[in-house]
C-alpha cells in the first residue's frame, strides 16, 4: 500500500497524494470511493485557484492544504495500524461491505471531512497564517458553495436509476436526514468556538473529542447496510 507521511504545502501535493491513493485502492473499495470525489472536489478548487477566483490566494492554498492534511493523516493512520479519528473509524470499518453502496462510502467521508476536519482546518489555518477565522470567511464560503455544487452531481452519478426507483429506494430515505449545506454551516461555527477556546486547552480537547465522537456516530448511520 503506498503511503507517505509528509508536509504538504500546495494543492499540487495534495492532488499528487490523492492520486497514488486512487492508483493502488481496489475501485469498490469505500475509500477509494470517497478519495475520488475528494479528488474531484480539490481539483475543482486548483481550477479556481489558478483563475484567481479567491479574495486571498495564500488563505485559499492554506485552508485547502490544511483541510486535506485531516483527511491523509486518518489516511496514513490506517495503513499503518494506528486508530484514525473516531469520525473516519466507520468508513475504514466499512470499506469492504457488500451492503453499502458507493453512495453511502462517499457522503459518509464527506461527512467526516466537512463535519469534524473542517473546523479544525480553519483553527490550523488561523494558526498557520496567524489570523482570525473571520479572516478566512470568504474563502470557506467559496469552498463551501462548490462542496454544495458538487454534492447533488455526486449523487445523481453515484445513485443511478429512474427517478421514481430513487424515491422507492431505501437509500434516499437513509440519506434524506443529512445535509452538507448543514453541515458546513456548523462547521463555521465549530470553528469559531474553537478559536474562542484556544486560550483554553482541556475544554478545546474535551469539545474536539465530544465532536469527533458525534460525526462517527452520523457517519455509522450513514453507512447502514442496505437491501439490493
Amino acid at each position: 500500500m503506498a503511503h507517505c507521511e509528509q508536509v504538504l504545502t500546495s494543492v499540487d501535493g495534495v492532488i499528487s497524494r490523492m492520486r497514488a491513493l486512487d492508483a493502488v485502492l481496489p475501485a469498490r473499495d469505500g475509500v477509494a470511493v470517497f478519495n475520488r470525489v475528494y479528488l474531484a472536489v480539490t481539483q475543482a478548487v486548483d481550477r479556481r485557484i489558478d483563475a484567481g477566483r479567491f479574495t486571498d490566494t495564500r488563505a485559499a492554498i492554506a485552508l485547502d492544504v490544511r483541510f486535506a492534511e485531516r483527511y491523509l493523516t486518518a489516511v496514513d493512520a490506517v495503513f499503518q495500524e494506528r486508530r484514525p479519528p473516531a469520525c473516519w473509524r466507520p468508513l475504514f470499518q466499512f470499506r469492504r461491505h457488500p451492503g453499502v453502496r458507493p453512495l453511502q462510502f462517499a457522503l459518509a467521508g464527506i461527512n467526516a471531512h466537512i463535519g469534524h476536519d473542517l473546523a479544525l482546518a480553519v483553527v490550523d489555518t488561523c494558526r498557520t497564517l496567524a489570523c482570525e477565522p473571520v479572516d478566512l470567511e470568504d474563502e470557506f464560503d467559496r469552498v463551501g458553495d462548490l462542496l454544495v455544487s458538487l454534492e447533488e452531481r455526486i449523487r445523481e452519478e453515484l445513485t443511478p436509476g429512474p427517478e421514481l426507483l430513487r424515491i422507492a429506494d431505501p437509500l434516499t430515505h437513509l440519506l434524506g436526514a443529512w445535509s452538507l449545506e448543514r453541515a458546513r454551516d456548523a462547521a463555521w461555527t465549530t470553528a469559531r468556538a474553537l478559536w474562542a477556546l484556544r486560550r483554553l486547552p482541556d475544554v478545546a480537547g474535551e469539545f474536539t473529542e465530544r465532536l469527533d465522537t458525534a460525526v462517527g456516530f452520523a457517519g455509522r448511520m450513514l453507512l447502514t447496510p442496505l437491501p439490493d
